[in-house]
């Protein structure tokens, strides 16, 4: 079902959702999803929307805020899923190949899948999503695009595609459920929900993430547009990094001229803040795929390891392998010291 697909009227047919969660998961991604659901039913005063909260194996799945939920098999929901939507940590993969069939044997059988934040990463993992853009979370974008490059993946807070729907974040996820109701129940209850949680504006699928631009700055602060427009095109291929000059050039303008503009906007220089870029495009990757360093480099453009060593340390206090086995140990001892976005 297309999000777009205009109707006669609201439905009132009982919805059921799915939410396939795995060790690990953003449970403000949840809440944000079912929260709604619920008001929504109380406000229509009937049970339109009902949801189950599934995993691989059943049991008790521990969330990112390391609060346990407790789910049922997802290979042993035989009854009629409408959504089913994934939600996990970026490092999750599908432990189970009949997952992923099950999964499968459903879109097949008219379930639009989807998935929240790092639940994109199993989705595409198990080739749920063939061809299908993928809204990604931008403090995941480059670990996905090293994991997934020939998986085309938007800046959007939100993509609908046909059967496959995807939501780069909690507030992302609140948006989705408001689009769920408005299916079913009209625009009308739909705002009426928004105005109960004081969530302003129901964004859809045509909407740009807000991405942190400045160090310190207001958060509601923008790049002046020239330096918007260096910045994406320092930001097109990391893996070529593009010259000061060259950049000045495509805008029409002379390198200092550049350099006088970034030092007012970000208060570091454009080469400086080229590498920022890098830098963190990197440690996404060290963190949520397991790349070897010189991969990692060679992603984000440098030539050696020990160069991109030094610069890495320089940014973030470590090494890449420290910096990788830090977070591995606090993943074993049952810390996820990853967004939960």
């Amino acid at each position: 079902m297309d999000r777009n697909q205009t109707t006669t009227g609201p439905m009132t047919q009982t919805m059921i959702a799915g939410f396939l969660i795995s060790a690990g998961f953003p449970m403000a991604c949840l809440t944000s999803m079912i929260e709604p659901l619920r008001a929504a039913n109380e406000i229509h005063g009937r049970d339109v929307f009902h949801w189950r909260l599934l995993s691989e194996a059943g049991g008790q799945v521990t969330s990112s805020a390391q609060i346990g939920f407790e789910t049922d098999p997802a290979r042993a929901a035989e009854e009629r899923l409408d959504y089913l939507i994934l939600l996990s940590a970026p490092t999750t993969r599908l432990a189970d190949p009949a997952t992923a069939a099950t999964l499968r044997r459903r879109a097949r059988h008219g379930t639009v899948l989807g998935a929240v934040s790092g639940g994109v990463f199993p989705l595409v993992q198990a080739g749920l999503a063939p061809g299908t853009p993928i809204a990604v979370h931008w403090c995941y974008q480059a670990a996905f695009e090293a994991a997934f490059p020939d998986q085309a993946a938007t800046e959007q807070v939100l993509e609908w595609r046909g059967p496959v729907i995807t939501a780069a974040g909690a507030a992302a996820a609140f948006d989705l459920a408001l689009l769920m109701i408005e299916q079913r129940l009209g625009p009308e209850l739909a705002a009426e929900v928004a105005c109960w949680f004081q969530h302003p504006v129901m964004r859809r699928g045509d909407v740009a993430q807000a991405v942190p631009a400045l160090i310190g700055a207001d958060p509601g602060a923008e790049l002046p547009p020239l330096v918007a427009r260096a910045v994406r095109l320092f930001s097109a291929d990391l893996a070529v990094p593009v010259p000061v000059g060259e950049v000045a050039m495509q805008l029409g303008i002379s390198p200092r001229q550049l350099e006088r503009a970034f030092k007012r906007a970000t208060g570091q220089s454009p080469s400086r803040y080229a590498r920022k870029l890098r830098m963190e495009a990197a440690r996404q990757i060290m963190l949520y795929t397991n790349d070897k360093v010189i991969e990692v480099a060679q992603a984000v453009g440098y030539g050696d390891a020990q160069t991109f060593g030094k610069h890495y340390r320089a940014a973030f206090g470590k090494s890449p392998l420290e910096d990788r086995a830090q977070i591995n140990l606090f993943r074993v001892e049952g810390n996820l010291p990853v967004p939960s976005t």
